[in-house]
Order: C-alpha cells, then sequence, then structure tokens
C-alpha cells in the first residue's frame, strides 16, 4: 500500500521535507540569538541612562575607544568651549525636519578637550545655508551628557564624501575631527543633557535612544519559524494519509448491479 512513497515524485517531496525542516531549525534559532542579543544591549543600554552619572576620565581617555558596554553612561566634564573649532554634522533629520548637529569641543583642565554634541539645529532653505546655532555659553562650564563611542562608516551606515562645506561633517568621529585641533580629544563623544550654567539659547537636545521592545519581535519570529516546522511535518503526513487512502478506494472492488427482472 505505502510503495507510492518510493516514487520518484514522492521521493522529491521527502528531500524538500528533510531539507526544510533544518532550515526552519536554524532561521528560528538565529531569531532566539538576536532576541537575546537585543534584550541584554536594551537592558545594558537603559541602565546606562538611569545610572547616576561619573566622571568623564573614568570612562574614556585619549586613545581610548569607548566601550560598547559603556555607551548612552551619563558622564560630567567641566571646561570652556572651543566655538572656534565647532562643526556641524549634516543628514540628521529629528521629529521629521532636516537638520544639523552641533558639536563644539570642550578643553578641559588638563589641555585635552572631547567633542559635546550639544544638540540639533533645522537646516536653513537650501542645502548649502548655513543654519542658525546658537552659540555655547562663555567661560567654565560643566556637561552632563551621555557618552557615545565615535562613529564610522560600518556602525552608522553612513558613507563619507568630499566635498562638503567648510565646517561641516557627516560622522561624530574623535580621531578625524582631533586631527585639525590644537589639542588631543579624548574617545568618543558626549551627548549634551545638561549644563551649568545654563544658556540662554541653545540647540534643542538630542532625544534619549528608543531602547524598544528589547528584541521581542525576534521572538515572535523565532516561534513562527519552529511552528512551520510542525505545519511541514503536519502536511507531510497529512498528503501520505490521503494517497493511501485513495490508493484504497481505488483498490475495492465494485459492487455488481442489481438485476432487473425482464418484462414479459
Amino acid at each position: 500500500m505505502y510503495r507510492f512513497l518510493l516514487t520518484p515524485r514522492w521521493l522529491a517531496l521527502h528531500v524538500v521535507v528533510l531539507l526544510v525542516i533544518p532550515a526552519f531549525v536554524f532561521l528560528g534559532r538565529w531569531q532566539f540569538g538576536r532576541f537575546e542579543e537585543r534584550s541584554a544591549n536594551s537592558s545594558r543600554v537603559t541602565a546606562n541612562i538611569e545610572a547616576a552619572p561619573v566622571p568623564l576620565d573614568t570612562l574614556a581617555g585619549v586613545g581610548r575607544p569607548v566601550r560598547e558596554d559603556d555607551r548612552f553612561r551619563k558622564v560630567t566634564v567641566s571646561g570652556s568651549y572651543d566655538p572656534s573649532h565647532a562643526l556641524l554634522v549634516r543628514r540628521r533629520p529629528q521629529q521629521g525636519q532636516n537638520g544639523f548637529y552641533v558639536l563644539t569641543p570642550l578643553v578641559t583642565g588638563d589641555g585635552t578637550g572631547v567633542i559635546v554634541n550639544r544638540g540639533w539645529v533645522k537646516a536653513g532653505a537650501t542645502a548649502d545655508a548655513v543654519p542658525e546655532v546658537p552659540a555655547p555659553p562663555a567661560g567654565q562650564v560643566t556637561v552632563t551628557g551621555r557618552l557615545r563611542p565615535s562613529e564610522t562608516e560600518e556602525s552608522s551606515g553612513i558613507r563619507v564624501r568630499p566635498g562638503l562645506p567648510p565646517g561641516q561633517v557627516l560622522l561624530i568621529n574623535a580621531d578625524t575631527i582631533g586631527q585639525g585641533l590644537p589639542y588631543q580629544l579624548v574617545g568618543g563623544f558626549v551627548e549634551l543633557t545638561e549644563q551649568a550654567p545654563a544658556p540662554a539659547a541653545a540647540p534643542a537636545p538630542v532625544p534619549a535612544p528608543d531602547v524598544g521592545a528589547g528584541g521581542g519581535l525576534n521572538l515572535a519570529y523565532g516561534i513562527q519559524w519552529w511552528l512551520f516546522i510542525g505545519i511541514a511535518v503536519a502536511g507531510w503526513i497529512l498528503l501520505i494519509r490521503r494517497e493511501a487512502a485513495e490508493r484504497r478506494a481505488g483498490k475495492q472492488p465494485e459492487e455488481p448491479e442489481e438485476s432487473v427482472p425482464a418484462a414479459n
């Protein structure tokens, strides 16, 4: 009855099912792995944002890149702004509007500096128009902000290109920006959240990162792939049983027709 399972058509179906099952297992495990990674990242970033600020020099220094585990950790640093080396970061939309990030180095007491992202300003009327940027406060200030690693093409997905207007960059990279400064920069940069004394006018604050659902979608996709395994196996069995039932029905002898008496 089940010899049909060895026919070429059924052998091809067996191969497909046997290939699909491990593929779905792999895809489900990959999604579960992404869920664990994103959940861990979400928990780490949330903890860093909510932690009490620490001095910048405990987490960053000249020639020391910011560790991934320290991303968005709140830090404090004191010094004076160097507006002569301020920069604008192009292509930074916020709340659905095109704009720029405002970078101003903060020179500390030991003669080193740190890039401070003071916030966001709206783009001008044209792509080459210089936006209005509030000046940084003069004198000694204390900055509190989120510590960020330097941006790269790989981490940001932004491709660097030549020909930008003077004073503008595409990436916030301490190594690249520091090449044109008379002092050394610590690794990474600080995304300003507070400063004292507070200025009369300032760029719009950069929103805190959206940690999202911690990979909840990946968990749902992982469960979905593993459900597909059950569906594939159940469909395979159902097809086999239906084929067997049809073959059994085709082999049953036909019932003899009732004889009709001939009319006299």
